[in-house]
């Protein structure tokens, strides 16, 4: 197996760290299309913040012979491997339907230089099927080889959790499963040899698909109702914090906190799995309603702030408002698929004039990708605000005196619970 050479189809999140697990043991070569990117990876320098220079430069070569991990954009360098591994992103469009269209490349990508015994493994989540009826069948076309005897396949879904320092990609169980029970257990071995943690093999790519969607869209639901909860205690006027709180010294109490839900994986894989029931007929009733309500949190988190100035008698348009966060999530440079952005949206509709501070976002990122305009130090504000939302847990936000920056009557909504609770105005 250790002959074997590797090649990672994608060096985001998921592929980077991956290949530089694999880089300890196998020759890998890392494959993207953005020439940028690896540039910037040969260099030691990962934007994305999954690996560190002294990781990176621990296993990199300029050699693609030789164990470790070598970069390229150019196609043919990975003609040579044995194993290809995907990892590229799969999204929804914007009428929250499956977008395979980066898997599809890929799938393309490969099959033009795919080999008789060559495996290919799918870590990008996808729903139930799409392997084996979606990609296998790309990998046909581009090679003229016939799957399962000339090629074969597997999937085993990545499990990164971006900006968690704890559970690293060798850290965390690995599912894996293959498209014969040769291959699985081939498929399984590989990934063992570097996942200390281990792995589970699932009886087939269906089930291993399956599992991966349903991780996050459990976490979805019960992220959803946690929030409704929130928006019916505020109607009570009780602090939802404090209830959970009470409610969690139950043994079995799942501890879900309310907040926007975006990012690349909870946000995005419900739909998958939506997409694939209604094929078959079926409405998913408690998924989409999840979706729904979650998605709904960021116009809600404006209203609940529009009000509550109004209570303040804060003039509402041309109001100054500073948002504490633009990532999907804390401590993390990932601004995909934030939600954040619509409570800036949201206030902007309001005529508010408002302010962005994130000390982990790219300015350029969020430029490109929002069309937002960052501000750089709010040590340096020429203002006072009269609102201002902390809605992305970041640990530097943990230590500002908030009232520092605010006129004296303004409005501290603390949407993440960050601060004692008679630091602010509200709570989510």
């Amino acid at each position: 197996m250790s002959e074997k050479k590797i090649a990672i189809i994608g060096l985001g999140y998921v592929g980077l760290p991956l290949a530089a697990a694999f880089a300890t043991k196998y020759k890998v070569t890392g494959f993207d299309i953005n020439s940028k990117r690896v540039n910037e990876l040969k260099k030691g320098i990962d934007d994305t913040l999954e690996v560190s220079e002294d990781q990176l430069n621990n296993v990199l070569t300029n050699n693609f012979d030789q164990k470790g991990l070598s970069l390229t954009d150019n196609l043919q360098d990975i003609a040579d491997a044995q194993i290809y591994i995907v990892t590229v992103p799969t999204p929804i469009d914007k009428h929250k339907i499956p977008d395979l269209t980066p898997l599809y490349k890929a799938s393309e990508s490969v099959g033009k230089i795919l080999k008789k015994g060559d495996i290919v493994i799918y870590e990008s989540t996808v729903f139930p099927g799409a392997t084996e009826e979606e990609c296998v069948p790309i990998l046909e076309k581009f090679s003229g080889l016939e799957f399962n005897k000339d090629f074969y396949a597997g999937y085993s879904p990545e499990r990164i959790n971006p900006g968690d320092k704890e559970h690293t990609v060798t850290k965390i169980l690995k599912v894996t499963s293959g498209s014969t029970p040769e291959i699985a257990e081939e498929i399984d071995e590989l990934y063992k040899s570097v996942i200390t943690a281990g792995t589970h093999k699932a009886s087939s790519i269906k089930v291993a698909e399956a599992a991966k969607v349903i991780e996050n869209s459990q976490r979805d639901i019960n992220i959803a109702f946690v929030n409704e909860l929130s928006k019916i205690f505020r109607l009570l006027d009780i602090d939802t914090l404090e209830v959970l709180e009470a409610a969690g010294t139950k043994w079995n109490f799942l501890p879900f906190r309310p907040g926007l839900v975006g990012g690349h994986c909870i946000g995005i894989d419900p739909y998958y799995l939506a997409h694939k029931a209604k094929e078959y007929d079926y409405n998913p009733e408690i998924i989409l309603a999840g979706r729904r309500l979650n998605d709904s949190m960021g116009q809600f988190v404006a209203q609940e702030t529009v009000k509550m100035m109004l209570k303040k008698d804060l003039n509402i348009k041309n109001a100054n408002v500073l948002v504490l966060g633009i990532t999907f999530k804390e401590n993390c440079p990932d601004i995909r698929n934030s939600r954040a952005i619509d409570v800036v949206r949201e206030l902007q509709d309001y005529q508010m004039n408002v302010d962005v501070f994130d000390p982990w976002a790219s300015p350029e990122e969020v430029k490109d990708e929002y069309n937002l305009d960052l501000i750089s130090n709010i040590e340096h504000a020429d203002k006072k605000y009269d609102a201002i939302l902390a809605v992305v847990a970041h640990s530097e936000f943990k230590n500002l005196d908030l009232r520092k920056y605010t006129k004296k009557t303004a409005l501290i909504y603390d949407v993440k619970g960050l601060y004692p609770k008679a630091q602010s105005d509200l709570r989510l």
